[in-house]
């Protein structure tokens, strides 16, 4: 008998992107409501406790509704908002972080799934510390550039309207109060004592993401060199499918933060010099960032394959 799948939400960007990765899967049944009673509670909770597996692509209120609406002990929950990153009984949906992690994916019924600009953060980060590498109080800085989809569908209709703002035609720094939704589980999955200063950047083009911390080799515990850090999240990430590091200094002294959209991976670039080091993930928002990691999670839980369905 196939598993249940319902996306709850699935009118939005990253509800669509799910369907768009399960729709052609025969190892499934994807439940799909009627679009006039995709407001309607009973109607949803039905859907959700028929389900094995079920995303919940809404804002966080509407998140934290959903999941009251849960009786079925059997069902899982993959929450795409931010409401649960950090809550209690909840795993967080990055299995590339250690094997206990991607067992404790596998044997969840409740998974938090990351925020895209924490993806890029951790993906750095969390092994560095884990490593023994960046102490737990090391000033991090990191800027983040995404493309305008990261911000649902009213962003992506307002740097696509016709008669559009002159403004979107160059980039939209923004978070300047540093207190960006994201913070709290970088903060939690690296195992800081310090909040990191944290940039976020909007650029016009649609999806892409480029997340860049900024280190220092004398501040760093072990004194690493950028070609020895490499190799250091080289052997970190040895054998995952979806994250993987490139060679030191990457193939040419330029990033682009589009370079692995319309992809599920993540790549980091480590570069600089001898004192002055940064390490880049370069992603999709709507892929590794968002739906892509989501499908890896159920896929995970389901004991699929876990690339199925996924680029």
């Amino acid at each position: 008998m196939k598993p249940k799948v319902y996306i709850d939400g699935q009118s939005g960007t990253t509800g669509l992107q799910i369907w768009e990765r399960l729709e052609a899967r025969n190892d499934i049944e994807l439940l799909r409501i009627d679009e006039k009673k995709r407001h309607d509670s009973a109607e949803r909770k039905k859907l959700l406790n028929a389900a094995d597996a079920a995303f919940l692509c809404l804002p966080d209120d509407g998140a934290r509704e959903a999941v009251a609406l849960v009786e079925n002990p059997r069902t899982c929950i993959i929450d795409a908002s931010t409401a649960h990153r950090t809550a209690e009984g909840w795993v967080y949906g990055y299995p590339e972080l250690s094997k206990e992690q991607r067992a404790a994916i596998k044997n969840s019924k409740r998974i938090a799934n990351p925020g895209c600009h924490a993806t890029g953060l951790i993906a750095s980060a969390a092994p560095l510390v884990r490593m023994g590498i960046l102490p737990a109080d090391y000033p991090l800085t990191c800027y983040s550039l995404t493309g305008y989809s990261g911000g649902g569908k009213k962003m992506i209709a307002e740097y696509e309207a016709e008669k559009r703002d002159a403004r979107l035609d160059s980039e939209r720094i923004y978070g300047l109060p540093q207190t960006h939704k994201h913070l709290p589980e970088m903060v939690s999955v690296c195992g800081l004592s310090r909040v990191p200063v944290f940039s976020p950047v909007v650029g016009d083009f649609y999806k892409g993401m480029a997340t860049t911390i900024l280190l220092h080799r004398e501040l760093l515990s072990k004194k690493l060199s950028g070609q020895e850090l490499r190799d250091a999240l080289a052997e970190y990430y040895a054998g995952q499918k979806f994250v993987s590091v490139a060679p030191y200094g990457g193939d040419e002294p330029v990033l682009f933060a589009s370079a692995m959209a319309g992809t599920d991976r993540l790549k980091l670039e480590v570069a600089g010099n001898d004192q002055q080091i940064t390490v880049t993930a370069l992603f999709d928002n709507l892929g590794k960032g968002a739906s892509g990691a989501a499908v890896q999670n159920m896929n995970l839980v389901l004991g699929f394959e876990e690339a199925a369905g996924l680029n």
